[in-house]
């Protein structure tokens, strides 16, 4: 029988294609059935659109719907995929200005400081309830694969209703291990004067370069790295990352921490950056430790930037992008993107490993036994099953506790409306402790309260919107800064976008000309 997958938050219209070109390049998964779930309607169109032209054209028999309706998407679903954003770039855009008027510069947002717990407050009333909705109309044994960000405070949310009784399994998905298993590599062989591999040739890496990961999601260390049979110790691999032109111009944070801490880390430059107290507390010495020739290696806003840049373009191309669709899909242009790979190995017990987000209890020594542990497993028809007793290095294990403390309280915070708790993980986050003083936490997060108070029902129940609205009229205020933030960009227009897409192909094409010259000659 064919399985079920549904996607919550279905209009990420390009990453849930990917996922659906990943299912289908499986010969087993060829006829499952999609149900797609969004509250927009106009973004279901689109990619519906897509995703059915792809599956005519290569005369495939699975089956698409869409739904406004979460529940009916969800009914009888065997695997449940959420990518959903609550509040959208509106609320994002919040995430990111706010905090900017009391020094507080981000790259990403969307995981920890300031934006990232106010992205939590979001979502995780969002997750409890998508369990609740799981759990009466999906599968018995009904998968949750959760990819929305903040990945551990999601997870820990939706573990935490499952140990109480009524949620379901679940686990988190992210392809930061993934980026910098691929950056090792190609920074070894450049040390060592080996072929590079391509992003997309996985078999090829895994044959060359083999690594053991863990730690918390974005804060992952690659604790055991083998290239070619054998164990590479912390000085080769930081020889390897500073003779590297162009690692070394964009990941000076990671490498920096890799000097110090002796492990390299998973996340951009830009995600790690404001992840820790020491290299965005200061504006004038922020440029110091970012590059700005991708917005991932730390510009201000950067993913905001470009999420309004890609939103722009695609609403705009978008008849042009339906054009193109229905292109071979084949295994070969499969990514590393969990999701597939995990529903392959369950349905025909090919064994899958992987670096995957679940309650610790053992599998990570010296981390506490309740968080969120980003660590090793496998997966089979049996399910997932992790690698435990990893021992993270001292350095690298205090830098993810610290992280931890501000998850645990973020999270119940969010459950249950609790504004004090929400001011106190604020003052204990690395990066906006380093930056800010009591008061200043305090009335930046009456600010987002009430900035965001559309999506935060559980603010507004407790009376916390209301109280934190009368304290901001009252006063007194402390001192905001007019400050668009140490690295900001502006966002591009479509036709901006167009020509440098045009520039980059034609610079490939003419690379690629040049390889194959060499190649006849």
């Amino acid at each position: 029988m064919a399985v079920k997958v549904a996607f919550i938050g279905a209009g990420s219209v390009g990453f849930t294609r990917r996922l659906v070109r990943d299912m289908l390049s499986v010969p087993e998964l060829q006829d499952t059935h999609f149900a797609f779930h969004d509250i927009s309607a106009r973004n279901l169109d689109m990619v519906l659109k897509l995703c059915a032209k792809d599956i005519q054209a290569n005369h495939l028999p699975a089956r698409l719907a869409r739904h406004l309706d979460r529940r009916a998407a969800l009914d009888g679903a065997d695997y449940v995929i959420n990518c959903s954003r609550i509040g959208g770039l509106e609320a994002f855009q919040f995430d990111i200005d706010i905090p900017l008027k009391y020094g507080v510069d981000q790259c990403v947002g969307d995981t920890l400081c300031a934006g990232g717990i106010m992205y939590g407050q979001r979502n995780v009333p969002q997750i409890l309830a998508f369990v609740q909705d799981m759990k009466a109309v999906s599968a018995s044994d009904v998968l949750f694969l959760n990819y929305a960000n903040p990945m551990a405070m999601n997870t820990w949310a939706a573990l935490d209703a499952l140990a109480a009784g009524k949620g379901v399994q679940t686990v988190g998905l992210c392809h930061g291990v993934e980026g910098g298993w691929v950056q090792i590599d190609m920074a070894l062989a450049h040390l060592h004067q080996d072929e590079q591999i391509g992003w997309h040739e996985r078999a090829r890496r895994v044959e060359r370069t083999q690594i053991v990961c863990a730690g918390i999601n974005h804060q992952t260390w690659y604790i055991d790295v083998i290239y070619k049979g054998r164990h590479v110790g912390s000085q080769e691999l930081l020889e390897a990352f500073t003779r590297h032109k162009d690692l070394a111009r964009t990941e000076k944070v990671r490498i920096d921490m890799l000097r110090r801490f002796g492990c390299y880390t998973t996340e951009s430059n830009g995600h790690v950056s404001e992840y820790v107290p020491w290299y965005r507390k200061r504006p004038a010495e922020i440029r110091r430790w970012i590059d700005l020739s991708t917005w991932i290696n730390g510009e201000t806003g950067g993913y905001l930037r470009v999420c309004t840049e890609g939103r722009r373009w695609f609403e705009t191309d978008f008849s042009k992008w339906l054009t193109e669709a229905g292109k071979p899909i084949t295994a070969q242009e499969r990514s590393s993107e969990h999701g597939s790979w995990i529903i392959e190995a369950r349905e025909t017990g090919r064994t899958y490993r992987g670096h995957f987000n679940v309650r610790n209890g053992g599998i990570i020594t010296n981390l506490a036994p309740d968080c969120i542990v980003e660590a090793p497993g496998f997966v089979d028809r049996h399910g997932i099953n992790m690698v435990s007793g990893l021992t993270l290095p001292l350095a690298c294990a205090a830098t993810c506790e610290a992280s931890i403390h501000v998850q645990r309280m973020a999270k119940e915070a969010a459950v249950h409306g609790d504004a004090e708790l929400l001011k106190q993980a604020l003052l204990h986050d690395p990066l906006a402790g380093a930056v800010c003083n009591p008061p200043e936490i305090w009335q930046m997060a009456d600010e987002m309260l009430v900035a965001q108070a559309r999506w935060l029902p559980q603010y507004v129940a407790s009376g916390a919107v209301a109280q934190a609205r009368r304290r901001l009229v009252a006063g007194p205020r402390v001192k905001l800064r007019r400050w668009s933030g140490a690295a900001r960009l502006r966002v591009r227009t479509v036709g901006e976008l167009r020509r440098k897409k045009a520039a980059s192909v034609l610079v490939a094409d003419k690379a690629a000309a040049a390889r194959a010259r060499m190649k006849a000659s």
